[in-house]
């Protein structure tokens, strides 16, 4: 039987829903097409990409025409003034074209972000390349010269951006304070995935009051400057704390402090599948923190052990790491039958249960 063409509509309306459900877009019936989302193109709201103008105010009227759209950065060198920063609304998806480089300004000010989300919610930036002015800086002062800042924002996705030279962090989360009496907020559900975050003054990615941070398959490497010089530091301002921590498959080298540093009022991190070598400081350091996996990492010639615990940390658990060249040293407690692992793990007096399972190993 020839189907009728009310029935052929249907079957194709309940075909486009089956795709929808699928997790692609759905489609806007109407004149009989698909409307494809709205983009906003920097360089129609004046933005040059020479390398020499001024884009702040062409990327921020983007994003305020955009309303929580998608905006789009095409290929180009973008000078950004990180003293006023390109504030992100929310909604709004950030698509850099992977040869779109965002340049600070050189500035003097210890306090200066080149893309800032406060207090928004659902956001995306993908692509492109930021560069701090680290080595153009105008001041002496500071240490808060970041890439890009995340301050009382949820659900935010960082994912495939390089980030390098800053005289700060490369990323920052933290809290904002929000309503009339100025309660901290901090930022939630928070992804960070296959950044690159390279040779930053203070941090590669500090990570402040928050809830649910995600870190995957990025390179956090060659900080050094100004303390701690982590490649990730997990350290929550007094008042609050960071909760629901995870760092996977990630890549840790060079960095003139610790690979990661774990530090009081951090609780329920996961550090697993990572390659931390070649640090100066210890591969691993966590101080005053709780609930705390080591898991089937690489730690290896770093300039300190491997692995330090310090100040009260409690609820550690180290297992399936391989550990190889660590510089070693003297430990304060006895590891029993896990003595071997002397040379790569210090555990100082007065922290609490660590488990040393038996399947960590050196080579």
């Amino acid at each position: 039987m020839t189907p009728s063409k009310t029935s052929g509509a249907a079957v194709s309306r309940r075909a486009c829903l089956r795709v929808a459900v699928a997790g692609v877009p759905l489609l806007v019936f109407g004149a009989g097409a698909a409307t494809a989302a709205a983009t906003f193109d920097v360089r129609k709201f004046g933005a040059r990409g020479d390398g020499r103008s001024d884009d702040t105010r062409a990327f921020q009227d983007a994003i305020d025409a955009a309303h929580g759209g998608i905006v789009v950065v095409p290929a180009g060198d973008y000078m950004i003034d990180a003293q006023r920063s390109v504030r992100l609304a929310s909604g709004t998806q950030l698509r850099m074209d992977r040869n779109a480089r965002l340049r600070a300004i050189p500035n003097a000010l210890p306090r200066a972000y080149v893309l800032l989300l406060q207090g928004v919610q659902d956001i995306t930036i993908s692509g492109g390349q930021i560069l701090g002015e680290r080595k153009a800086h105008l001041g002496t002062t500071g240490e808060w010269g970041h890439g890009i800042a995340i301050y009382g924002a949820s659900n935010v996705k960082v994912r495939d951006v390089r980030i390098s030279g800053c005289w700060g962090d490369g990323i920052s989360i933290g809290s904002t304070k929000a309503g009339k009496g100025g309660v901290m907020r901090p930022s939630t559900d928070i992804e960070i995935a296959n950044v690159a975050s390279l040779g930053n003054r203070r941090q590669g990615l500090s990570i402040g009051r928050s809830r649910r941070v995600y870190v995957h398959d990025c390179e956090f490497s060659d900080t050094g400057g100004t303390p701690p010089s982590a490649g990730i530091d997990v350290e929550p301002d007094a008042g609050d704390m960071a909760k629901d921590v995870r760092i996977e498959r990630c890549i840790f080298r060079r960095n003139r402090g610790p690979g990661i540093q774990v530090w009081k009022r951090a609780t329920s991190v996961a550090i697993r599948d990572c390659t931390i070598e070649d640090n100066r400081n210890a591969g691993i350091l966590a101080v005053g923190a709780s609930d705390v996996a080591i898991e089937r990492n690489k730690i290896r010639g770093n300039g300190k052990q491997g692995l330090v615990i310090r100040d009260k940390s409690s609820g550690v658990t180290v297992a399936g790491n391989t550990f190889a060249r660590n510089a070693g040293g003297k430990p304060l407690v006895s590891f029993g039958a896990n003595a071997r692992m002397a040379p790569h793990i210090k555990i100082e007096d007065g922290v609490g249960p660590v488990r040393i399972a038996p399947d960590n190993k050196t080579d």
